[in-house]
């Protein structure tokens, strides 16, 4: 793999192409995460009180949520001096925040959450984050 995608590059990243890479992340991070779940919920097998494992929640999520980091991905991109470096560092700390409110749940037991299903949502979080990094900063780039 290229280093400077993983160190970060002062690239020059093209806005225009967040025209079609920017819904292309968003569908992309809504179909790994529905993997995760089809796979979790198999595995699982959870009481389908709780909605949270069903499909409509992670599907909405998925897409309020990789939309936002899209915009941010577009604000970071014309105001940082390295883009990519700097959305990468932005979204593993939003990552790890995102865990926040899953481990709150598992420890509380709340809406039925078990730590099994808080490991399955962890795995969708990091998922629609791999997905979205990878691909917001390997496809705006401008080429050569």
């Amino acid at each position: 793999m290229n280093e400077k995608f993983f160190i970060g590059t002062s690239s020059k990243v093209q806005l225009r192409r967040l025209l079609w890479i920017g819904p292309l992340t968003v569908l992309a991070s809504i179909l790994g995460v529905l993997i995760v779940r089809v796979v979790a919920v198999a595995i699982l097998q959870p009481d389908p009180t709780p909605l949270s494992l069903g499909w409509v929640i992670p599907i909405i999520s998925t897409f309020v949520f990789v939309t936002g980091a899209v915009l941010v991905f577009a604000l970071v991109s014309r105001l940082a001096a390295n883009p990519i470096r700097t959305y990468q560092i932005i979204a593993f700390v939003v990552l790890l925040l995102t865990f926040v409110p899953d481990i709150v749940f598992a420890q509380a037991h709340m809406l039925g959450s078990t730590w099994p299903i808080t490991v399955a949502f962890m795995i969708m979080h990091v998922v629609a984050w791999g997905i979205c990094v990878s691909m917001l900063s390997k496809l705006s780039l401008e080429t050569k």
